[in-house]
């Protein structure tokens, strides 16, 4: 019998690091990126990367970030940013993504480049936790070109979670959320975001599994995501995973590899739990 292979997190300062498990156990989550050793068969290296393009040295912890880090406390429940009425099927997806785009912006930290998305109408961005760690300013570029300072209001390292705000109030509308509830296997979705610094990149897929098993973000423990063979890369992390309707249903956030780029096997945070977090962010 040959061993689990080793799947090993790429990104900066935590990328989600499948370890070796016993058999029926939930995969932990690791913090060294490192190369993955080859299995007893010599099969290739199969890794888990955060998305986040990294094109500088890469530097870790999370000091300094202004605002509240959630550590898994209770917390009183709070309103979650605003959804609307579901509305109708895109005739196509050139129709969805005229719907999602607007409302994605690149974010960028001096290290590299992540997505984000305008999640209320105040302004507030949503995107993953590693794309700003250890960062208290961040510059998000808006898909009309436009660019804006921001600050980091807070995070939630646990669930790779954090929340922007935009200087001077300038915000395009804000993204419609769907239920991450009401996600199906076979669903249709479309990945934005800005992988490799392409701003406003759109690539479709389905849904291709729902509460799979993942370690996504800090503390040691796995997570359920949603699973999408859209194709994300470098950079797409905090961007927004959307249905046929333009909905947002998840918070692309890791890919499956063996070469760090896209393989067909991505995850999503769900927007039903990410909208939450970020609610609590936003009133702490």
């Amino acid at each position: 019998m040959r061993d689990q292979p080793d799947l090993l997190g790429l990104g900066s300062p935590r990328g989600p690091d499948f370890l070796r498990t016993p058999p029926g156990s939930p995969t932990p989550l690791g913090s060294p990126p490192s190369e993955a050793p080859r299995s007893r068969r010599g099969g290739p290296p199969v890794r888990v990367a955060v998305v986040a393009a990294l094109v500088a040295a890469l530097v870790g912890g999370a000091a300094g970030v202004a605002g509240v880090r959630l550590n898994g406390a209770a917390a009183a429940p709070v309103a979650t940013p605003p959804r609307s009425p579901a509305g109708p099927v895109a005739s196509g997806r050139a129709e969805v993504a005229a719907r999602v785009l607007p409302s994605v912006v690149s974010v960028e930290t001096g290290r590299g480049n992540g997505s984000g998305f305008v999640i209320d109408a105040a302004g507030h961005v949503l995107t993953n936790e590693h794309v700003v760690s250890g960062r208290t300013r961040v510059s998000v570029v808006f898909n009309d070109g436009g660019r804006a300072a921001a600050r980091v209001v807070g995070f939630d390292a646990a669930n790779d979670l954090a929340v922007l705000a935009v200087d001077g109030g300038r915000s395009p509308a804000p993204a419609t959320l769907g239920r991450s509830a009401d996600v199906a296997v076979g669903d249709d979705v479309l990945a934005v975001g800005s992988p490799l610094g392409l701003a406003g990149t759109v690539t479709s897929g389905i849904v291709s599994a729902v509460n799979r098993e993942v370690p996504l973000g800090e503390g040691g423990g796995t997570t359920t995501a949603l699973q999408t063979d859209a194709s994300i890369n470098p950079g797409n992390s905090g961007g927004p995973l959307a249905n046929a309707r333009g909905e947002v249903i998840g918070v692309n956030t890791a890919i499956l590899s063996g070469s760090g780029g896209s393989i067909g096997i991505g995850f999503a945070i769900p927007i039903d739990r990410a909208a939450e977090v970020a609610a609590r962010i936003i009133r702490n």
